[in-house]
């Protein structure tokens, strides 16, 4: 694992020796969701993922992002190796217009042994896979949490004994996460890995999403439309390709360098297609 590449590419080189404390975590923490990306654009790049963290972390050392399982999966390895205690637990994101359930289209991570002032427990909820949520980990402590334009509850959760409810703000994107207390394998998530990135059913398959959170706001690229909520609300459709790569570059960081010119003209003529299919549906 290059734990060096890594940390570069969060600009926290000096943590790669410092012992693990909350100030280091929420360091890490914030950076991921700052400087990578999430994304599922491997899918529409026709490129097969898996849930294995090593490969996510090469993929993400490489310059791009991926979706909780490649996000959560490749930095609870990360901070695993600088001595953190991490668990890793199934999890299901409860959409608008669902139930809740522990489906395992989510992979949460808790980390422990970090005791503050305001969190003597010393256990943390790390989620750097929700897209628009979390900037910051939240102590593992029943409340509401304010970050930037964003109110969150944490409770326990009502489906799954001795586990938690993270609920989301009614601006966010989905309605709230709910995780079973057990420690999970990265193996109890490959079916369902395979399902959201295969599936017609999938939001992944349907629509190309990238997302970028930071302290005030978060940016959201769905197919060509760009926007914002927090601090430089805003809404705009990308009109040519190179405005799309433009925005993929300077919004959220991904230069896709990995991908050749050829493969980047075949994915803007499928976000094309993809967005006028949508507008012909929307229309009266």
């Amino acid at each position: 694992m290059d734990i060096p590449g890594y940390l570069r590419r969060l600009g926290l080189s000096r943590l790669a020796d410092a012992p693990p404390t909350a100030a280091g975590l929420r360091a890490l923490h914030v950076a991921h969701v700052e400087k990578i990306a999430y994304e599922a654009l491997e899918i529409w790049l026709g490129r097969p993922t898996t849930v294995d963290p090593e490969e996510s972390v090469a993929r993400i050392v490489r310059g791009r992002g991926g979706y909780c399982y490649h996000l959560n999966g490749a930095f609870s390895q990360l901070i695993r190796e600088l001595g953190y205690e991490v668990t890793r637990h199934v999890g299901g994101v409860q959409n608008r217009g669902q139930e809740p359930g522990i489906t395992a289209n989510h992979l949460v991570l808790t980390v422990h042994g970090l005791p503050t002032e305001d969190n003597p427990g010393g256990a943390w909820l790390a989620d750097l896979g929700l897209g628009d949520a979390l900037h910051e980990p939240l102590p593992l402590i029943e409340g509401t949490y304010r970050q930037g334009p964003f109110t969150y509850g944490l409770r326990p959760s009502q489906i799954a004994p001795g586990g938690w409810r993270l609920d989301h703000d009614p601006a966010g994107s989905f309605l709230g996460m709910d995780f079973d207390p057990k420690s999970a394998d990265m193996s109890a998530f490959i079916a369902m890995h395979n399902h959201l990135s295969t599936s017609p059913d999938s939001g992944f398959v349907r629509v190309a999403t990238v997302q970028r959170r930071d302290a005030s706001g978060v940016d959201t690229l769905r197919s060509l439309v760009l926007s914002r909520i927090g601090t430089g609300t805003r809404s705009l459709t990308l009109e040519t390709e190179d405005d799309y790569y433009a925005a993929l570059a300077d919004v959220f960081g991904l230069t896709m360098a990995d991908v050749t010119p050829e493969e980047r003209t075949e994915l803007w003529n499928r976000l094309a297609d993809s967005h006028e299919r949508w507008l012909a549906q929307a229309a009266p």
